[in-house]
């Protein structure tokens, strides 16, 4: 699990290898990360986009942006929290993913970054 905290919002990522969705001899290798958004700070905000860069470990890095997280844009009160569950796919089974969010506070409509902290994903049968 890592964890970072950008302008009074913290993001949590823990992430589990799914072996019955993988195929090693196919090299592909799926994972899922459940994401924790806690809005911290004193304003209430919207999650508007996301950016992610992916990097497997023998594979060119890949970069995502798209609106929102899994179709939805949450808006989050002081206090509240948003969690959700994607996944990602890597050839080589080794890899790690970053990336920010943006987000927007709606009492004045300032757009600002939150850090997704990085992550790894990795094979337990690589570890060994």
């Amino acid at each position: 699990m890592t964890t970072d905290t950008t302008k009074g919002v913290r993001v949590t990522v823990e992430t589990e290898y799914q072996p019955e969705y993988s195929n090693p001899a196919q090299q592909h290798f799926v994972f899922t990360y459940r994401i924790t958004i806690e809005n911290r700070s004193e304003n209430t905000i919207q999650l508007l986009s996301r950016h992610w860069e992916i990097m497997d470990i023998t594979f060119p890095k890949r970069e995502v942006e798209g609106e929102g997280v899994v179709g939805k844009q949450p808006v989050l009160e002081p206090g509240q929290v948003h969690q959700y569950v994607s996944g990602c796919n890597l050839k080589s089974g080794l890899g790690k993913m970053t990336g920010f969010y943006t987000m927007e506070k709606v009492i004045d409509g300032k757009f600002f970054n939150v850090n997704i902290p990085e992550f790894t994903m990795v094979v337990p049968f690589k570890l060994n």
